[in-house]
């Protein structure tokens, strides 16, 4: 069995499909709530770099420290922004989850399916009733 962990917020309907996902393909995780075990600086710095994407798309733009903070200013350096996380937690993005396949970003939820090392062991729906995998454990493809 593959050893997963979810960076998670329980309030996070995102995050807790995501969650969800990851228990569908037969896996218990490691769950990790960030807002009360925050990662480390240097902790953050390699889930960014494992996920290959810059600081800023990790960033939560829709918490209202974003913007008290300053932190849509362009000119803010990496270093700046990684602060601004490690000291508000709840600026970071979540859920982050780390499989033996990779580490993302899971927004939207179903993201998740791509690095599972398991496949689906059964039909799921989203929180809000969308369907992301069929009885057969297989992706729905989403509507257009």
């Amino acid at each position: 069995m593959a050893a997963i962990t979810i960076y998670h917020n329980p309030a996070c309907g995102t995050s807790r499909n995501t969650l969800a996902m990851i228990r569908n393909s037969g896996v218990e995780p490691t769950v990790v709530e960030y807002l009360k075990t925050p990662p480390t600086r240097a902790e953050l710095v390699d889930l960014i770099a494992r996920m290959g994407v810059p600081v800023r798309d990790v960033i939560r733009q829709k918490q209202a420290q974003y913007t008290d903070l300053g932190l849509d200013d362009p000119a803010l350096t990496d270093d700046q922004l990684l602060d601004a996380m490690i000291a508000h937690p709840i600026l970071i993005n979540r859920p982050i989850v780390v499989t033996p396949l990779g580490v993302r970003l899971c927004r939207p939820s179903e993201r998740v399916l791509d690095i599972l090392p398991d496949a689906q062991r059964g039909a799921f729906s989203k929180e809000d009733g969308e369907a992301v995998v069929d009885a057969a454990g297989q992706r729905i493809a989403p509507a257009e």
